[in-house]
């Protein structure tokens, strides 16, 4: 009868490495301005639909907007806010409202 000797594994040091280098993205200011023909329940729906903002927070945002002549409505990173400024510059053209809205690093 043969016997069948098990394979030995040599002797091998493991080496993990983690990468500690990331960092997290420049995030940028989004700003919306105040404008005479936009209407005020649009600007609520945008910033609830598009930013993600409840009711109420929304309505803040917006009379802050109204009263003050701008307000940041979010904080994100360039990419992103970039997306949100072109979907509700989008949403205002369809509707044929002048909305303007900037981004600025923050």
């Amino acid at each position: 009868m043969t016997q069948i000797k098990p394979q030995t594994m040599p002797d091998t040091d493991v080496i993990s490495q983690t990468q500690s280098d990331w960092q997290m993205p420049d995030l940028y200011a989004v700003i919306m301005h105040n404008d005479d023909y936009t209407t005020m329940d649009f600007v609520v729906f945008l910033l609830n639909a598009v930013f993600d903002k409840p009711i109420e927070q929304a309505y803040q945002l917006m009379m802050q907007i109204h009263q003050t002549g701008r307000a940041v409505v979010a904080v994100l990173p360039y990419e992103i806010a970039e997306m949100k400024v072109d979907e509700a510059t989008s949403l205002a053209e369809q509707e044929q409202f002048p909305l303007f809205i900037s981004i600025e690093q923050a």
